[in-house]
């Protein structure tokens, strides 16, 4: 995820990191290059000249954009939902640890608690990104909850039910009140619905073939719209080609990094970030003072 201030317009129009631009430059380079072909040789293929203007395109470009828009806000749904998701993680992971360190004084019980409750956040970014946890599951976990949760495949879930099972000892303890246990299970259930909701977005991307037909319009109706042009503009087709072709493509390639919020591209969630912030908020309020070193911005890249 970019992370850096407002820069000065003029900056911004030759910013390289973070923009669509090194995703995209190839087919830019390749429409550019038919445009200034088909402009070279006035639009004629094997002497037939192409009868071709520039009025359909205009009717398909504005319906292409609207198209393109809206496939753009449903991506930025999708992207935004994701960051709500793990804003409520944070957010109950917070009320779930102050209402475990006020209700039980077990010191050795509430570091082990927290811990794994620091852990939930890093295995769910490993699941959502196919990375390998074991690292910060044996940081965070007892030996004896390492060994069972390693080979599991959903090990959010299963961390989550450890958690409920840590409750339920104490209440069988006499250590909480039932009423009170009943209390700490609902920023329980609210972390299983944010799992949940994570993995939902994670293993449901927007309808394959509405993508199709959008990448398919958009190459067509670039690689044609010198021939449509060039009456019109002459030797400025290619010029007008590149930036129209920069829009379409750069709108569809944006699409395609939202509509999966917790991949490691430049504009994706910075998920390392936050769950380096969930773990460090918790570790604070069991008044640790050896607390994780915050993730920093590399070249403005928070990943």
């Amino acid at each position: 995820m970019i992370i850096r201030p407002r820069q000065h317009w003029l900056r911004m129009l030759f910013i390289w990191r973070g923009s669509v631009l090194p995703r995209i430059l190839p087919q830019l380079a390749a429409v550019t290059g038919l445009a200034s072909l088909i402009t070279i040789i006035h639009g004629q293929v094997f002497a037939l000249k192409v009868p071709l203007t520039f009025v359909p395109f205009t009717l398909i470009g504005v319906a292409l954009a609207v198209f393109l828009g809206f496939r753009n806000n449903a991506s930025y749904d999708r992207y935004w939902e994701g960051r709500k998701l793990w804003g409520s993680m944070l957010s109950e992971s917070r009320t779930l640890t102050r209402q475990y360190l006020t209700l039980v004084t077990d010191i050795q019980q509430q570091q082990g608690f927290v811990y794994s409750l620091a852990a939930l956040s890093h295995v769910l970014r490993h699941q959502l990104r196919g990375t390998d946890p074991s690292q910060d599951l044996q940081r965070l976990l007892s030996v004896e909850v390492y060994q069972t949760l390693k080979n599991a495949r959903f090990i959010p879930n299963l961390l989550i039910l450890h958690l409920a099972q840590q409750l339920q000892i104490q209440r069988q303890q006499q250590q909480l009140e039932p009423i009170l246990a009943a209390q700490m299970e609902l920023p329980l259930a609210k972390l299983t619905e944010a799992v949940s909701g994570c993995e939902r977005l994670s293993s449901t991307p927007l309808p394959y073939t509405y993508v199709v037909i959008l990448h398919r319009t958009a190459y067509l109706y670039c690689f044609l719209l010198p021939f449509g042009l060039v009456d019109a503009i002459g030797w400025t087709t290619p010029i007008m080609v590149a930036f129209i072709a920069y829009t379409f493509f750069a709108l569809e390639a944006l699409s395609d990094e939202l509509e999966e919020p917790f991949g490691t591209s430049p504009n994706d969630l910075a998920l390392e970030a936050m769950c380096v912030m969930i773990e460090t908020t918790l570790k604070e309020m069991l008044g640790e003072k050896d607390l994780p070193e915050a993730v920093r911005a590399v070249d403005f890249v928070l990943s």
